[in-house]
């Protein structure tokens, strides 16, 4: 992409990385209010039967996704104008995602900088090896590798470690602002859960609140997993990593049924939000619409992403995805290969 296709790709998307402040509240009314209103409803439906509160819980769990979008936005300071109602509504709807405002804002804007460099790993992301680093690791990394990228051990254990211990403690050297706004969120988090085991009681906890957050959170994981690892995807090291391209080609258009696009947010307009996260997710597929370059980002389906769940190691020579039995086999040819090379050497 040329810098003058780059320059005309961020003038198509200025015009929406505009904050609506009535669609905003719009969007809190018509997402809070229904998920308290499950929310309440699966409690209460307790006292009738449990396969009455399984929809209820479902439901429940998409529109606590659709909160997490808000609190994302409020994060990336475009869901109000304020940095103040930003960081109330963020912490208030953290605290209903079990998410620290201030902790993921600043992990997330690392993310955002350093998304697909291969040089700057580690921050806001998820653990992705190279052929070449697995097959130099010692045997207790590949094991610790092989669980993480495990789809059982990710989208199972993954919604648990992570929204219930991980984001439960200060990361190394945060800021006092951070520290202060975790603790005010485990707190917040707290009182809820007591409040509900004193109104219904800790097994209807266990029954409604427990599903419900698991369920959000394996669907904030894969979305978080499969808009960055899929087929024709974009890593690079920092001599040749570009943000723009990183935000095109290394984030996908996830092309979801418009019922799961409404609760998602947009987000699976995932590349027009990694070129312009100030763009609010209402604006997201009008942006995409609007910029020519945006509808030629990589699409995958509902169908098409199940692929990614076969994704294990980041080849660098075919800059794919392969999977362990096939980096086996490459990291075999190439080694033959390269001791082929050296007897002609030898020679």
């Amino acid at each position: 992409m040329s810098q003058k296709n780059i320059a005309e790709l961020k003038k198509d998307v200025k015009p929406f990385e505009q904050t609506n402040s009535l669609q905003s509240m719009k969007q809190m009314v018509n997402t809070l209010l229904p998920f308290l209103l499950l929310w309440g409803l699966a409690f209460y439906s307790l006292q009738w039967s449990y396969l009455i509160s399984i929809p209820l819980i479902i439901l429940a769990s998409g529109f606590l996704v659709r909160t997490f979008i808000i609190f994302h936005d409020c994060c990336h300071q475009s869901f109000f104008k304020s940095r103040k109602a930003n960081r109330i509504v963020g912490t208030i709807t953290g605290v209903l995602t079990h998410v620290p405002y201030e902790q993921w804002k600043n992990s997330h804007n690392i993310h955002h900088a350093t998304s697909s460099n291969l040089d700057k790993r580690g921050t806001g992301d998820m653990w992705l090896m190279t052929v070449d680093e697995y097959e130099d690791a010692p045997r207790k990394t590949k094991i610790a590798y092989r669980l993480y990228r495990n789809p059982v051990v990710m989208l199972g254990l993954g919604p648990i470690v992570v929204f219930l211990v991980q984001y439960r403690f200060n990361v190394k050297n945060a800021r006092r602002k951070e520290r202060l706004n975790t603790y005010i969120t485990n707190v917040s988090i707290v009182a809820v859960y007591t409040a509900l085991v004193a109104a219904f009681g800790w097994q209807a906890v266990l029954l409604i609140q427990a599903p419900i957050a698991f369920l959000s959170g394996m669907a904030g994981i894969w979305l978080f997993y499969v808009q960055h690892q899929f087929e024709e995807s974009y890593f690079e090291h920092d001599d040749e990593w570009s943000y723009v391209h990183a935000a095109v080609d290394g984030s996908s258009y996830y092309e979801l049924p418009k019922v799961l696009q409404w609760l998602s947010g947009n987000i699976g307009f995932h590349h027009v939000h990694h070129l312009s996260p100030r763009v609010p997710n209402y604006y997201l597929e009008d942006a995409h619409i609007a910029a020519p370059p945006l509808q030629r980002a990589t699409k995958i389906t509902l169908w098409t992403s199940l692929k990614s769940l076969r994704f294990r190691l980041w080849d660098e020579e075919t800059k794919s995805f392969v999977g362990f039995r096939a980096a086996r086999r490459l990291s075999a040819e190439r080694n033959l290969c390269y001791n082929n090379g050296n007897r002609l050497t030898m020679k």
